[in-house]
């Protein structure tokens, strides 16, 4: 196993979401501070071991694997806890459905495209990149989920995670798009 930096910082990720949900679920009045915070933590190092995976050079075949793993697991984890919390918030629950259904369905269309010898198509674009920002921003605020300095940052997450649902469409669209030809030919 090739444990470099960015692989290191990946296996943070991975290992820290336990960390996450105990804190998620701790009861101390400043847990939603300190799972936020964590969550943001992970956010972070995504960006970070991305940029030296580039920087150094030390791009690997685990690392392609792991790198997006990671980031689906910590942001399933997220909704999976945000939706069984607050189970009466539809606008949540929606998204949740959306947001997950997409990472499987782009995750076994990624896999299919790559026997097809075709995995290139399928890479990440703009849209996918806009929509991890966009759910990042979103968890976040409903992790914390308590107004600061008179914003209701609750009502602030709902209305950002019902974008990300809605960037999470049109980037699973514009994969299934550009891998429409060699779905319509497999037939």
């Amino acid at each position: 196993m090739n444990l470099n930096i960015p692989n290191t910082l990946t296996l943070f990720r991975i290992g820290i979401i336990p960390v996450f949900i105990f804190v998620f679920y701790w009861d101390h009045p400043e847990a939603h501070v300190y799972a936020t915070s964590i969550f943001f933590i992970a956010g972070i190092s995504d960006w970070f071991d991305g940029y030296l995976a580039r920087k150094l050079n030390q791009q690997s075949p685990l690392g392609a694997f792991l790198d997006p793993l990671a980031d689906k697991l910590m942001v399933i984890s997220a909704l999976v806890l945000l939706v069984a919390e607050y189970h009466d918030n539809n606008w949540l629950l929606f998204s949740a459905i959306i947001i997950i259904a997409r990472e499987i369905i782009i995750s076994s269309l990624r896999e299919w495209m790559s026997t097809q010898g075709k995995d290139d198509i399928v890479v990440v674009s703009f849209a996918g990149k806009a929509k991890t920002f966009a759910q990042l921003w979103a968890l976040g605020f409903l992790i914390y989920g308590q107004d600061l300095f008179d914003l209701p940052i609750f009502t602030i997450g709902i209305v950002l995670v019902v974008w990300s649902a809605i960037l999470t469409l049109y980037s699973m669209i514009t994969y299934l798009i550009a891998a429409w030809s060699t779905i319509k030919n497999a037939g």
